[in-house]
């Protein structure tokens, strides 16, 4: 029988091994699967380990290095862009490491991981974002201490080169996302315009399933699409609603029922939006909640429009 001490290291500590796990994968499924079987390992383990915080993270970091070297493959045949799966809360906080814990929650962040090897990205999430020792590092990769320095700048340069910018104002950026929101609801291509960057992106992440696989760029252009794309949804129930995406502004489609339709995230920087990204693939929305049939609704939103252009 395990001990209640056992099980109560373990409640303390999986907030932090969610974080460094989801991190290293950029999905909740498979980070709470490498949880859960961090905590099986450290449950049947013979004697208690020293410090259970090292063994832990140790072991989660393992079995997430394992988990993404097979996911990569998976990921390389994957139809369009590939985003991580949303997450609306980060488990784990640290007011010492706040701001290194958001920028790497931060959509943009996850996507640049994605460059790296398994165990390039293993070794930058512990020691970059949650501070951890080389020593440290070197027993949870199993690797020396020199290649875990070695791994590091490697990550360090890789990541430098494209790391993503973030509007340094919280409130700026919540508002400016709140501005935004209300313009597409409004069908508002004026204000949409003026919220955009020159360089703006929208990018979908269907899966190949929902929508388009092919960015859009250009301020005209996205304005325009989103300007005609939403305002049909509220007329057949639908809602949007804003809410914190990876650290960063963003929001929910629900249907009339409140089943989820779409995940959006914004990059803001400089008082302008820089990247939308949009994720409609049902897969990687389940964990949020039930999920709306994408097609049903698009099919409904249609004959609503035809409707309204024959009357």
């Amino acid at each position: 029988m395990v001990g209640v001490t056992r099980v109560e290291d373990f409640q303390e500590l999986r907030p932090l091994l969610f974080a460094i796990a989801y991190r290293i994968l950029g999905s909740v499924s498979e980070a709470e699967d490498a949880v859960q079987e961090a905590w099986l390992r450290y449950e049947g383990s013979p004697a208690q380990p020293e410090s259970p915080k090292a063994f832990l993270s140790a072991t989660v970091t393992r079995i997430s290095i394992d988990v993404l070297r097979s996911a990569r493959v998976r990921r390389e045949a994957y139809v369009g862009p590939w985003f991580p799966e949303p997450l609306l809360t980060d488990p784990y906080q640290d007011p010492e490491r706040s701001a290194e814990l958001s920028d790497s929650l931060s959509m943009a962040a996850l996507i640049l991981l994605e460059r790296l090897s398994p165990l390039e990205r293993a070794v930058f999430v512990l020691r970059e974002v949650f501070a951890f020792s080389y020593r440290e590092i070197a027993a949870a990769v199993e690797r020396s201490e020199a290649a875990c320095r070695q791994l590091a700048v490697q990550a360090r340069r890789h990541m430098d080169a494209g790391r993503p910018r973030f509007e340094a104002d919280r409130r700026a950026r919540e508002q400016l996302a709140g501005r935004f929101f209300h313009a597409m609801r409004e069908g508002d291509v004026t204000g949409l315009q003026e919220l955009l960057a020159a360089d703006v992106q929208l990018v979908n992440d269907g899966a190949g399933k929902i929508g388009s696989t092919i960015p859009l760029f250009g301020v005209a252009k996205i304005a325009r699409v989103l300007s005609v794309a939403i305002p049909p949804f509220a007329q057949i129930g639908a809602v949007l609603e804003a809410h914190e995406v990876n650290g960063q502004p963003g929001a929910i489609t629900r249907d009339r029922d409140g089943h989820i339709f779409n995940v959006w995230t914004l990059d803001i920087l400089d008082g302008r939006i820089q990247t939308i990204r949009s994720i409609v693939n049902p897969d990687k929305l389940a964990h949020l909640g039930p999920v709306a049939d994408a097609h049903a609704v698009i099919r409904e939103k249609k004959q609503t429009r035809r409707d309204q252009q024959t009357q």
